[in-house]
């Protein structure tokens, strides 16, 4: 249940490490848009989904969606609804529950999941580490697998840059010798 929802105009508060998910939801005049729901509250943004939400916070860290979902394809070979890594440096990983040109589209971050559960609608319960949930409009077969592949991804990335970490020390240790 979404409760303590802060109004925004315009989306000042950018997708952060304290994001859980990303939640399509039409204001009372019909308009799409967003609940960025947080570990301790939740903020409504108004006119911007949430593919658009998740872009913008891609960008301020150099990068766009689209890119993000190439560099998924490049690193494990996932092309549809792939998992994405907004920020590896902050742990942000997010997966959509459909395609993220649906306006049905939620985007969930990986490391706040708790637990899953499925509903008795054939829908899927999210359970996030601050005891806090959320019901998606997904199979708990589907919602199991976009959380494998999300972390199937990041354990291929991380391992990817801790890498060249390492090939990077050596090479600043060996020019000092």
């Amino acid at each position: 249940m979404i409760k303590n929802i802060i109004y925004q105009e315009s989306p000042s508060e950018d997708i952060t490490p304290l994001t859980m998910a990303v939640i399509p939801k039409l204001d009372g005049y019909g308009n799409l848009g967003s609940i960025i729901m947080e570990e301790e509250t939740e903020h409504f943004i108004i006119q911007h989904t949430p593919s658009k939400l998740i872009d913008r916070a891609c960008k301020f860290f150099g990068a766009s969606l689209k890119g993000r979902q190439e560099g998924t394809f490049d690193v494990c070979g996932i092309t549809h609804k792939a998992p994405i890594c907004i920020d590896p440096q902050s742990g942000m990983y997010f997966f959509p529950t459909s395609s993220p040109a649906n306006q049905s589209c939620i985007w969930i971050a990986h490391s706040h999941i708790d637990v899953i559960n499925k509903t008795e609608d054939n829908r899927t319960e999210i359970t996030f580490q601050t005891g806090r949930n959320v019901v998606v409009d997904v199979s708990y077969g589907s919602m199991l697998n976009q959380i494998q592949r999300t972390a199937q991804f990041r354990y291929l990335l991380d391992n990817r840059i801790k890498n060249l970490q390492k090939h990077v020390s050596n090479m600043v240790a060996e020019s000092y010798t």
